[in-house]
């Protein structure tokens, strides 16, 4: 039975026809006013920051995230439950407070944890004495988030992972292929597409918690907005700039997380 043409109509996606038009609108208003444009101006100097800040710790956490759900999975009673505790832990914290922890907390102590372990090669004069203040608040926050974020990715990765049927992953045992092998050749490539939308839907999620990195005076867009709605205050103007900014960000990755996976889908089809 034939789909009603009216269906397909309804389907077309006029909300992205409403956010481009509005998208250009703001945009071509933004050119035109001096008083916009310098916001504008202002404000995207933290565009570089924010997305240094969200691909390195989206990198550091998914490979953390993965090597938790493996422990999670793996035939260890213990390493089962390490991965749960952390799991539970980390999941039960909210992000700003993690944040804040490891920013004046998990920093210092990892400082003193170290100076006391290189002591020796410190006295013989091979290392320098490592202060708090040599670790930067830019790599505090990124740990923050990296730690925050595993959590949630390594339950992503475990259940694609456990979504491969297991007759495929007996078959491959038979053919006399390594755990390794296995995981490389038949389990993670029919995975990532279980993995991927939940995966990009994170990564989408810490573009936005990366606002809370100005918390900390991090150079982010939030951060160069807030320093200059203090100045001027033009709080209206200025907010709305930065609400602008991150939406043309977290839309367009929507759009193309989702163009790739109808990509990965119809490559699956075929």
């Amino acid at each position: 039975m034939q789909v009603p043409s009216s269906s397909s109509k309804a389907d077309f996606p006029w909300w992205l026809v409403v956010a481009v038009t509005l998208a250009i609108a703001v945009a071509v208003f933004v050119a035109t006013s001096n008083l916009y444009a310098q916001v504008f101006a202002t404000v995207a100097k933290g565009i570089g920051v924010t997305i240094f800040v969200t691909v390195i710790a989206f990198v550091l956490a998914s490979a953390i995230g993965l090597g938790i759900a493996l422990m999670g999975m793996s035939g260890s009673r213990w390493l089962r439950q390490i991965a749960r505790f952390y799991v539970e832990i980390i999941r039960g914290v909210p992000i700003l407070v993690l944040l804040f922890w490891i920013a004046f907390a998990g920093a210092p102590a990892f400082v003193a944890a170290w100076n006391a372990l290189t002591a020796p090669l410190q006295s013989a004069g091979l290392f320098g004495e490592l202060l708090v203040r040599d670790v930067s608040l830019l790599w505090r926050a990124i740990m923050a988030l990296t730690i925050g974020y595993s959590a949630f990715i390594s339950e992503v990765f475990r259940a694609g992972i456990q979504s491969v049927e297991k007759g495929q992953i007996e078959a491959a045992k038979a053919l006399g292929l390594t755990r390794a092998q296995r995981f490389r050749l038949i389990v993670f490539p029919q995975a990532i597409r279980t993995i991927l939308p939940p995966l990009g839907n994170d990564f989408v999620a810490l573009v936005k918690d990366s606002s809370l990195v100005s918390v900390l005076g991090v150079a982010d867009i939030t951060q160069m907005g807030k320093v200059y709605a203090a100045g001027s205050f033009r709080f209206f103007e200025t907010y709305s700039i930065t609400a602008y900014i991150y939406l043309i960000l977290t839309v367009g990755l929507s759009l193309a997380l989702r163009a790739l996976e109808r990509r990965l889908r119809r490559q699956h089809e075929e």
